[in-house]
């Protein structure tokens, strides 16, 4: 029960900090009530986890540290990982479930001084600086392509308006599909290490978890992503999210754990980019980049010193 309760303490952390990526602009903007879009979420994020998230359980499961770990490992591993995440969260602040995760698995492998691949850690580091990067230019490209076919079409502004309005809602849904794929994984995953849950029923309850978080405390990042980066309109709330959909249902499909928070961020500045600079907060842009370099970072140093200190009062 406590290994179970520590994945779902972070399936509920993965909730409540990501929701803002996958609804944040929609409601920002004011398309769809923060209780309509958590109903969204809950539901397509659940049907993700359920049908692909076995890639990204593979990868944190067994991929990064390929040996077996005891159960205090994983537990300890767990609950740093939500724990800074949680910080976050009380912040406002969108950080990476992933990074975290992966800190703490990194962590608690050294600690043990288990066989690290590190060939697989390197290519997911790379991942989380080249999916905002690859979010930001397809937002951008977007955004000028989005604006010359409603230039080049003869439709009432109001019609446009509303089509768009639709396809933010049904990218928010997509972009909660696409989450529930890469981070279920990433709640469930150092528990299928131990091989002693059948991986749906860990994939279920990741996805469960993600959901109760997103309907409890997922409101507060939510309002950083919609409105903190820069303003958006309904246009612009379709385009970032799409685009962030996109990169994180690839990176899902490649098995690698990829930051939700990174890929809707880097697509709201892509959006932003088009307005001009000036038109995005670059003091909100740097606070969330400082959590992305940390997240990871602290996570690694808790779970390994934390594990050394409960170990040896154990011992």
């Amino acid at each position: 029960m406590i290994l179970l309760s520590s994945g779902i303490y972070v399936g509920w952390n993965i909730g409540a900090n990501d929701t803002a990526n996958c609804i944040g602009t929609t409601v920002g903007c004011g398309i769809i009530s923060f209780k309509r879009a958590v109903i969204l979420v809950a539901v397509f994020t659940l049907i993700g986890a359920m049908l692909q998230g076995q890639h990204v359980m593979k990868t944190i499961g067994r991929g990064i540290v390929t040996e077996d770990l005891s159960y205090i490992a994983i537990v300890v591993a767990l609950i740093c990982s939500g724990f800074f995440v949680t910080l976050a969260t009380f912040f406002r602040i969108p950080t990476s479930t992933s990074q975290a995760v992966v800190g703490g698995v990194v962590g608690i492998g050294l600690a043990v001084g288990a066989d690290i691949d590190y060939s697989k850690f390197i290519t997911i580091v790379e991942s989380w600086l080249i999916c905002p990067v690859l979010v930001l230019a397809l937002a951008f490209v977007l955004s000028h392509l989005l604006n010359f076919i409603i230039r080049k079409i003869a439709v009432s502004p109001l019609l446009i308006q509303n089509a768009l309005g639709w396809l933010a809602i049904i990218s928010s849904c997509y972009v909660a599909y696409s989450m529930g794929a890469n981070n279920a994984g990433n709640a469930v995953g150092p528990i299928a290490n131990l091989g002693i849950f059948h991986p749906t029923l860990l994939l279920f309850i990741g996805g469960v978890a993600i959901a109760v978080g997103a309907a409890t405390y997922g409101k507060k990042v939510a309002e950083t992503v919609g409105k903190g980066i820069t303003p958006l309109d309904i246009k612009a709330a379709f385009v970032a999210q799409f685009s962030s959909a996109i990169g994180l249902h690839l990176f899902s499909m490649l098995g690698i754990p990829v930051s939700t928070s990174s890929a809707i961020v880097g697509a709201v500045v892509g959006v932003g980019l088009v307005k001009g600079a000036r038109a995005i907060s670059k003091k909100t842009v740097f606070t969330i980049l400082i959590g992305w370099v940390l997240t990871p970072c602290l996570a690694a140093a808790s779970s390994f010193l934390m594990y050394r200190v409960i170990t040896a009062f154990v011992g």
